[in-house]
């Protein structure tokens, strides 16, 4: 939110107020102008007129008032004058009317009760203050009393009247025990507006020995208590022999039981009352009723409604509470009483009185001499109040007469007004409730214009907000004001501007273009005065990045943004409050020059922070929200309910959550009677749920907590809940996973997975183990076993069938009868090889194998598949023998054929099958031998390129290490490559299989060569391998360039062999333009290794290639 506000800096020194009656004038209240001018007394502070005083401290009866020339002061005390100077414990403050009574050296405040009225004089008039009633506070102490029991009925109603003495003002009052602690109440027990205690009907808790009303007198701050009063409860049903033998035939507590009984008023009485209240006081009305059940109040207003807003109902609906009540609040108040066996009513009649209230007091006249006046004092109050006039204090009808003075009721008019017109006129208006006294005085002033803004006053406002340019001024008659634009500018008139009552010239909307000096001028027919203002128009403060909302982890960082644009002329300050407050003390709070940052943030630094800059002239704010999340507060008063054998009613009430919102809620369970201290996932409720239905199994002892969870995390599990054990009963359920198989030929071993403790319902879990062979007309077996999950049954035949059913039972009973499951005897490994097996080769490195199946009966166990075994016996190609490894290949199921892939080409390879059961494999079928046909060969052993020469390189390589077949031939490609790594023509020799050299000539000198060779075979080429190679420069022009390096000292030779060469480059490029040719050999130093690099044309292109010759050398 952004929030601007300007501050005008247009704070008038002095403001003139015109009455809107006739031309009267104010005074302002400039202290250089008062001591100037001259004024009638003016009451300014007095005492309540009703003044209750404290007995033991002095007395100080207020009275201060002003005027020119200061006034002079007199009291009266019950009509007649008070002569201060004959009484020593009396005093008057210096310059002031203020009475002190020392009541504190030894005198007594109940000399000094009376009226006082205060008198402030001087040449002027005389103003009176309110009649002021002192009284001291009384505090008195309650009679002493006898306070026999009270006897009660249980039922029946009861007041106890508390009476407190009468006191000055009326204390307030309270019930309390002997411990000091406050009696509790309740709609059947309630104190009433007197102060008595009343219970609607008494029960057997509300016997006690103390019950004690206090009595606290505020003014003296002391407390009365009352004796003790003692109840007694009785009810017919617990009376014992003795009670009962002392009880009277007649006796009203004694014969009948407690019954109900119908609705009866305690207070007000009858059926109707009355009540006169005062306009503006508060009006309580009270019902208080007896009846069994407690009756419940309602009030209602006939013929209207209760006033809106300012009706309260108090002490359990037995008070009607109206405040600031009028005259329209006046009418019938019903209040009804109402139980189950009936209701009673009872009408109040109010009337709404008032005491005098202003509609007009008078106001102050300052006048011209010759000018016309009125005061108006105009009352109202029920009855309506009388209106009379004084002057200076005296009754206006004995009065000094005064011909420019008329009064007509509630006003005064006076006409061509004179100085010796000044007085002081005292408005009373009084009825029976009270009165009403005001002082107007009226000044009757000659004065030349007078400006009291300061000359030069220098404003400063923001563009395009107000500018109030101030002219206070004075004067008697009251002088005109016009402004001026510059010293010698035209009176300023217009729409764009307003001119004030007070001479303030006011301009709407300033502008930068609205800056400079005005002038204000006032004139009267007594004289003339000028005053010059200056004016400045600022550019606005703006906050050009606001902060802006953010939420936050807990223990998180965040900052908040504030950067502003401001007028170059002013200094900003920028403060930063957290819920329009300032920021709490602590160092986790960084302000920066532009930003906020609160560090490790925690849940209470959530709220709105706003970012607040002030100028002298503007201020502008940018707030933001900040929410901390974390997560929820785990739940609490976890609350179980709806207890059955099998299910519960869970309640609970969530934990705070933490600015994000609960999800759902987590139930977990603790068995204390099996897994003490382990928790298990009960259940999940969506957020919004806080009472779950939860389904119980037998034979625990529960207890639950639950875990809040939002979109942070999981709150910490709540506390436990109340333990739960449920009763016993048999399993509802059985093992699961029941599997019947063998583990030697000659049994059967059934297994399953136990039931835990929570599943078993009960104690002595057991289980029952029943089996029978499948197919045979046999009976069940069965035994049972305690603390296992597995029985081995001996002596049966190798792999059958048979039916297997598991039961769990404990001390209450059987669980369901189980379902059967078919399980198998001990597996034995097979008896016969698959037959017919044959090898069909696909090709050099793939075959496939097929085989007939073998006979169920012989596989005696469950068929898992076949494996075949195979492996290579030799290569054809080398007639080596090596180590044997054997390959294998199984194939799931009743599967007669497999792909054998990764053969080697050209080799002779043998395989058999077996069949596979669980206990293992069967006898291997006859191997059978089989053969792959040639493939390509692999790539060259190596290839090393050596000798190099000006036109020969010598090439050696190394036959394939997988020749995959007979090797036929080699093949070599090899082209140049010149500077710009462009390849020149491909050529290609073929070399006999039994070569492992080769020497190539007349190749080009100082020339990189590349070179691809791969090996064939009858199937086809091999994979290639690739070298690179350099043929060298002339050797003599090499050795002279050695020789030169080696000569750097003498630098004369260096230069000659440098031209030397330079003149050997021309002839070479002459020469090779002609067609001819001319080796020139470099040699160039990198890395400490000779790199020898081929001479080329400018062109780039390769030049001539001789015919080559090579001499081959056959391999050891």
């Amino acid at each position: 939110m952004l929030k601007k506000k300007n501050i005008s800096a247009s704070k008038a020194s002095l403001v003139l107020f015109l009455c809107q009656i006739i031309s009267a004038l104010d005074v302002p209240l400039d202290s250089k102008l008062l001591e100037e001018l001259l004024q009638p007394p003016t009451i300014t502070q007095q005492s309540p007129k009703d003044y209750i005083v404290d007995p033991r401290e002095n007395i100080v009866i207020q009275c201060e008032a002003k005027g020119k020339p200061p006034p002079s002061f007199s009291w009266t005390r019950n009509g007649t004058h008070f002569d201060i100077d004959k009484d020593a414990l009396v005093t008057m403050k210096p310059n002031s009317g203020t009475l002190v009574i020392n009541i504190m050296n030894g005198g007594k405040a109940e000399a000094y009760e009376g009226v006082y009225q205060c008198t402030a004089r001087n040449e002027r008039g005389a103003a009176i203050s309110n009649n002021i009633v002192i009284r001291p506070s009384r505090s008195p102490l309650w009679t002493k009393e006898k306070l026999e029991p009270n006897h009660v009925r249980e039922g029946d109603s009861l007041v106890l009247h508390c009476r407190p003495p009468v006191g000055l003002p009326p204390p307030i009052i309270f019930w309390m025990d002997n411990a000091f602690q406050k009696l509790p109440q309740s709609e059947r027990v309630s104190q009433g507006l007197n102060g008595d205690l009343y219970f609607s009907n008494v029960q057997p808790e509300d016997s006690r020995e103390d019950y004690i009303c206090y009595a606290r007198f505020n003014h003296t701050q002391t407390i009365q208590q009352k004796q003790p009063i003692s109840v007694k409860v009785f009810s017919m049903d617990s009376l014992n022999d003795t009670i009962a033998a002392n009880l009277s035939d007649t006796d009203i507590y004694g014969a009948k039981s407690v019954t109900e009984r119908q609705p009866v008023l305690l207070t007000p009485t009858g059926s109707t009352s009355t009540k006169v209240e005062l306009r503006g006081n508060v009006l309580l009305l009270e019902c208080i009723a007896a009846g069994l059940p407690t009756p419940v109040i309602r009030w209602i207003k006939e013929g209207g409604e209760l006033p809106a807003n300012r009706t309260f109902f108090e002490n359990f609906k037995k008070t009607l509470k109206i405040i600031d009540v009028s005259e329209a609040d006046s009418g019938n108040y019903k209040c009804i009483a109402r139980n189950t066996l009936g209701s009673v009513h009872h009408v109040i009649s109010v009337t709404v009185k008032a005491a005098p209230y202003w509609i007009t007091a008078p106001r102050n006249l300052v006048l011209s001499p010759g000018e016309d006046g009125t005061l108006i004092c105009r009352a109202n109050g029920n009855p309506k109040p009388n209106i009379s006039w004084l002057a200076n204090g005296v009754p206006i009808a004995i009065a000094p007469e005064d011909p420019s003075r008329k009064v007509d009721g509630d006003t005064i008019i006076f006409s061509h007004v004179q100085e010796r017109s000044s007085a002081v006129y005292q408005c009373n208006a009084s009825n029976e409730y009270g009165y009403l006294l005001a002082n107007a005085f009226v000044n009757v002033l000659a004065e030349p214009p007078r400006i009291l803004t300061p000359a030069d006053k220098l404003y400063q406002v923001i563009a395009d907000s107000p500018a109030l340019l101030d002219c206070a001024y004075f004067g008697s008659p009251k002088p005109e004001i016009e402004w001026f634009k510059g010293v010698k500018g035209s009176i300023l008139r217009g729409s764009e501007y307003i001119f004030h009552y007070n001479g303030t010239l006011e301009i709407p909307v300033a502008q930068k273009d609205s800056s400079g000096t005005y002038t204000c001028v006032a004139r009267n027919e007594l004289g003339k005065i000028q005053n010059e203002v200056q004016l400045e128009v600022k550019d606005p403060t703006m906050i050009i990045k606001q902060p802006e909302y953010k939420v936050i982890q807990r223990y998180g960082q965040v900052s908040f943004e504030c950067i502003i644009k401001h007028d170059s002329t002013l200094l900003p300050t920028v403060i930063w409050l957290k819920d329009n407050d300032v920021l709490p003390d602590d160092e986790r709070f960084l302000v920066g020059k532009d930003n906020l940052t609160i560090m490790n943030v925690t849940d209470k630094d959530d709220g709105t922070y706003t970012c607040v800059v002030n100028t002298t002239l503007d201020s502008v704010s940018a707030s933001a929200v900040l929410t901390v999340v974390a997560r929820p507060n785990p739940p609490f008063d976890l609350e179980l309910t709806g207890q059955l054998e099998r299910s519960i009613e869970l309640s609970w009430i969530p934990g705070d959550e933490n600015n994000s919102p609960i999800t759902n809620f987590v139930i977990e369970y603790e068995d204390g009677l099996h897994e003490p201290g382990v928790w298990h996932h009960q259940t999940e409720v969506p957020g919004t749920q806080t009472t779950v239905h939860l389904k119980l199994s037998p034979y625990v002892n529960y207890s639950f907590r639950v875990i809040a969870v939002n979109e942070i995390g999981r709150s910490q599990p709540s506390e436990p809940s109340e333990q739960y054990l449920t009763k016993s009963a048999s399993p509802d359920e059985n093992p699961s996973n029941v599997q019947g198989i063998g583990s030697e030929p000659d049994n059967l071993v059934i297994t399953w997975e136990s039931l835990t403790d929570f599943q078993s319902n009960g104690p002595g879990l057991q289980y029952k183990v029943s089996w029978r062979q499948k197919d045979v007309d046999d009976e069940w077996t069965s035994v049972i076993v305690a603390n296992v999950s597995k029985y081995i049954v001996s002596g049966t035949p190798t792999f059958v069938p048979y039916e297997i059913k598991v039961q769990a039972l404990n001390d209450l009973g059987y669980a369901p009868e189980p379902s059967e499951v078919i399980g198998h005897s001990g597996e034995d490994l097979p008896m016969v090889a698959p037959g017919n097996v044959q090898v069909h080769v696909i090709n050099s490195t793939l075959a496939k194998v097929h085989w007939d199946p073998v006979p169920l009966k012989s596989v005696r166990g469950h068929l898992q598949g076949y494996k075949v075994y195979y492996w290579k016996v030799q290569s054809l190609s080398r007639r080596s023998r090596r180590h044997v490894e054997k390959n294998i290949l199984t194939f799931r199921g009743n599967k007669t054929f497999g792909m054998l892939p990764g053969l080697e080409p050209y080799s002779s390879y043998k395989l058999n099958v077996r069949v596979v059961n669980g206990k293992g494999e069967g006898p291997a079928s006859p191997d059978k031998v089989f053969k792959t046909p040639e493939g390509v060969p692999s790539s060259p052993s190596f290839l090393k390129i050596t000798n190099p020469t000006l036109d020969s390189l010598t090439l050696e390589w190394g036959s394939p290490i997988h020749p995959n077949g007979v090797l036929t031939s080699y093949i070599l490609k090899f082209q140049p490559i010149n500077n710009t790594h462009e390849l020149g023509p491909l050529v290609e020799i073929r070399i006999p299989a039994n070569e492992s050299s080769l020497i190539l000539k007349n190749l080009n000198y100082s020339t990189r060569y590349k070179f691809y060779f791969n090996a064939q075979t009858s199937v086809g080429s091999g994979s290639q391998i690739t070298e690179e190679a350099v043929t060298i420069m002339d050797e003599a022009m090499a050795s002279r360039q050695v020789d030169i390096a080696t000569q750097g000292w003498f630098i004369g030779l260096m230069c000659a062999v440098a031209l030397l060469i330079l003149i050997l480059l021309i002839v070479c490029f002459i020469r090779r333009n002609k067609g001819g040719k001319y080796p020139v050999k470099e040699k160039e130093d990198a890395h400490a290794d000779p790199e020898i690099q081929p001479m080329k044309e400018d062109d780039g292109t390769f030049g001539e290639y001789r015919l080559f010759s090579f001499v081959s050398s056959a391999p050891f």
